[in-house]
């Protein structure tokens, strides 16, 4: 049997994600990515404001610290600057994305901008304590919303990927899960179809994938694994949204 080993994607760097977190799952599977299609090189990762706000220290390629939110606008002018086999990627969560970053990222995907944004949505503000998010699901209990959200007062979550893929310019636009390892390999073919749709020049491609926050969910790591089987999945189903390759999904 082959040995696991660390991919070269990524550096020596220990990781400061929580204990069952799967951010460290989710970089792992997108430097792998970079590794195999032989882009390491060539790519430029936009790292955001929230928990991976320290991405720049454990993706083995070039990365940009971006401003709360503008990964997108950061990425559009790194691709536009660069030579046009350079491949860039924004890696946010869903404050920076769906939050604050909100229009950065319909403009970008108007525009069909050339990049791949990852997408991590655990439903929560993770970096600064568990507040509610854009993503937070009806009733869900955080630290704002301790009661259970209240879609009355607080609106629906937005849903990225329906959003996102009515628009004209979105080539790619798929949404993952990685809570059991069945989801994990799904999760990085899906990751492996988008830069593959920036390779081929086809456009903007964005993956969303669940993950698990236990610190701020209030349960361990193997509890915060069923939580997103049994609630967010239903809530925010898995598939494919959007695909404007020639071929179908690679």
């Amino acid at each position: 049997m082959p040995e696991f080993k660390k991919t070269i994607g990524l550096t020596d760097a220990p990781m400061h994600y929580c204990p069952g977190c799967t951010h460290g799952i989710i970089h792992r599977l997108v430097a792998e990515t970079l590794v195999e299609l032989g882009v390491l090189g060539k790519a430029i990762g936009i790292v955001p404001v929230g928990c991976a706000v320290m991405a720049y220290d454990y993706f083995n390629c070039d990365c940009i610290q971006a401003p709360h939110g503008r990964a997108p606008a950061v990425a559009t002018g790194v691709k536009r600057a660069l030579p046009p086999e350079s491949v860039v990627f924004t890696y946010q969560g869903d404050g920076d994305l769906a939050a604050i970053g909100t229009a950065e990222t319909v403009h970008a995907a108007a525009r069909g901008e050339n990049i791949t944004l990852i997408f991590i949505n655990n439903a929560i503000y993770g970096m600064t304590g568990g507040q509610m998010a854009p993503t937070t699901l009806p009733n869900q209990i955080t630290q704002t919303t301790p009661k259970g959200r209240d879609v009355s007062q607080a609106g629906f979550p937005i849903k990225m990927c329906e959003m996102i893929a009515t628009l004209d310019g979105a080539a790619y636009i798929e949404r993952v899960s990685t809570h059991t390892p069945k989801h994990v390999m799904a999760a990085k073919k899906a990751i492996k179809n988008a830069f593959k749709v920036q390779i081929e020049k086809k456009g903007f491609s964005m993956i969303e994938i669940l993950s698990t926050c236990p610190t701020n969910w209030g349960m361990t790591p193997a509890d915060s694994l069923d939580w997103v089987e049994e609630n967010m999945v239903p809530f925010y189903p898995l598939g494919v949204f959007k695909d404007k390759s020639e071929e179908g999904v690679f």
